[in-house]
């Protein structure tokens, strides 16, 4: 790539890592290929017996006891207005999204459980493959997100591939901060 090339699409990142700001909706992966690594249905158990469709009147709604705040600052209002009126489908791409910012963290408790993240298989599709690096590294700047990175820098496998990657610098797939260094 030449020089301007490259200056181009950095200065193009720069201002789309500058610009944006609370893209909760941004940070969810794009294909079921990509799909969480977690049961959702272990958490939607323990958090409502698992009825998706469930309103207590708690404040809390649907299957994965999303509030309404939650629910709509993460893309579900695109749905419904309250997870419980989405399909359970839709509130797992919700989950997905809120997973890729906060982890397991919304659900304290559930997210502890037995279960909750699916095992690699020694066969089939869902066997993991080892994360490789391309050599290169980034710098983390402010309104930056793995997802992000991972998009503009082309990564196979997405995030989840950057954060296995940078696992040991990281402590969750949603705290990066300016200034770190990752792999790509």
């Amino acid at each position: 790539m030449s020089r301007i090339g490259r200056r181009t699409r950095l200065a193009a990142l720069s201002l789309v890592a500058a610009g944006v700001t609370g893209a909760g909706v941004l940070l969810a992966p794009a294909s079921p290929a990509m799909a969480s690594s977690v049961n959702w249905d272990v958490v939607a158990k323990c958090e409502s017996g698992g009825r998706w469709h469930i309103n207590t009147g708690n404040g809390y709604y649907g299957g994965l006891q999303f509030s309404r705040s939650t629910w709509k600052a993460n893309g579900g209002g695109r749905y419904a207005s309250t997870a419980d009126k989405a399909s359970k489908a839709e509130q797992i791409k919700i989950a997905d999204r809120l997973y890729a910012k906060r982890g397991l963290s919304p659900w304290p408790v559930c997210g502890k459980k037995s279960g909750v993240h699916h095992k690699a298989t020694s066969h089939g599709s869902k066997a993991k493959k080892k994360a490789t690096s391309s050599g290169r590294t980034y710098v983390v700047k402010s309104g930056d997100t793995l997802a992000k990175i991972a998009r503009k820098y082309h990564v196979k496998g997405g995030w989840r591939t950057l954060y296995q990657l940078n696992k040991g610098k990281l402590k969750s797939p949603s705290r990066i901060h300016p200034g770190q260094r990752i792999r790509l």
